[in-house]
């Protein structure tokens, strides 16, 4: 099956109420740890990559990691995404790369930590969508701005600094014409999201539903989403780790934000836990151990593991066979005849 537009995926999960995990991959075992979960849990997949792993994998290996996924599933769809492109740049690489759909963060300037101004981020995803659209390429963007650092894209600033204005929601969808919207509700990007426990005075999941109601065509995305369980940590400490505790989110808020139009969901952190996890235990176990055919198969095992329970809380899995792929060049005559 040829990699498939990921407006069609997200067309999909709205029809049918449901989410849809976007995993964030910088090798070949994580990729095949997503496309197991996939296929074990019969789901469609987002499978992207950000400027950092773009860098580490090189764009080549990549994009044929991801044929080779395409190729030995099949039966599922697919959607290759840019996360967190910084530039105009950066997005038309990926799309002449083979990537399905992009995001463009012109929330923060090209420097990826500066915060931009809200018409410097409309001029900059107005440009990305037309270049996209003409392709059949879905584009993503954001408006606020997440706290963190990681990979080279986070504001460095209290999760709670920048939050998504619904006001301006409604305005910056309209200015660009999007496919989806990613919003800041307090979320940050890496392991300490939370010092304690997420409650409504630190997650703002309030602010999903109150911009879901006037926008309820548009797709929302959730980022720095995973929800860092405490049994991860504390195999990573177990076996020698110093992680200091931390919260996530928890899936019920994630449950809760795809009732009121959450349709693509981000995790990175709880996988490289997962993995990590699985490493650390491996060594420690077997000390005189140096094979990494050993240490990656049980990180692969428990990513996918990972990845499988994600797909179900979320509502994807049962969801891959629901439709045929529609070719980029049919989405791309659909977006210039205004039906998208």
């Amino acid at each position: 099956m040829p990699l498939t537009s990921m407006r069609q995926i997200l067309d999909g999960a709205a029809k049918e109420g449901y989410g849809v995990g976007a995993f964030n991959v910088n090798n070949m075992e994580q990729i095949q740890a997503i496309m197991e979960a996939a296929r074990q849990t019969n789901s469609p997949a987002i499978v992207q990559a950000s400027r950092g792993a773009r860098s580490y994998t090189n764009d080549l290996f990549l994009y044929h990691l991801m044929m080779a996924a395409a190729e030995l599933y099949p039966e599922i769809p697919i959607a290759l995404h840019q996360d967190h492109g910084n530039s105009f740049q950066t997005c038309k690489s990926a799309i002449d790369m083979g990537f399905t759909s992009v995001m463009i963060d012109g929330s923060l300037e090209e420097d990826g930590k500066t915060p931009a101004s809200l018409e410097y981020n409309i001029r900059v995803t107005r440009e990305v969508v037309a270049m996209a659209h003409e392709r059949g390429v879905t584009v993503e963007g954001e408006l606020g701005c997440l706290g963190g650092i990681e990979d080279g894209h986070g504001a460095g600033l209290d999760a709670r600094a920048r939050l998504t204005d619904p006001d301006q929601a409604v305005e910056f969808v309209e200015r660009t014409g999007i496919d989806a919207l990613a919003v800041a509700i307090g979320t940050s990007h890496g392991a300490y999201k939370f010092s304690r426990k997420p409650d409504s005075a630190i997650l703002d999941m309030d602010r999903i539903i109150e911009i879901h109601k006037r926008l309820p065509k548009t797709y929302l995305v959730m980022h720095g989403s995973s929800s860092v369980p405490k049994k991860l940590q504390d195999i990573i400490n177990a076996y020698g780790g110093k992680l200091k505790p931390t919260w996530g989110v928890p899936i019920k808020e994630i449950q809760l934000g795809i009732q009121h139009g959450v349709r693509k969901v981000n995790v990175d952190t709880d996988n490289r836990l997962a993995m990590t996890g699985a490493i650390r235990k491996y060594f420690a176990e077997h000390p005189e151990g140096f094979d990494p055919r050993s240490y990656l198969k049980p990180a692969r095992e428990a990513m996918k593991t990972l990845v499988a329970e994600r797909m179900r809380y979320f509502g994807q899995a049962g969801h891959a066979g629901d439709y045929e792929p529609i070719p980029l060049s049919v989405m791309a005559e659909r977006y210039s005849k205004g039906e998208l």
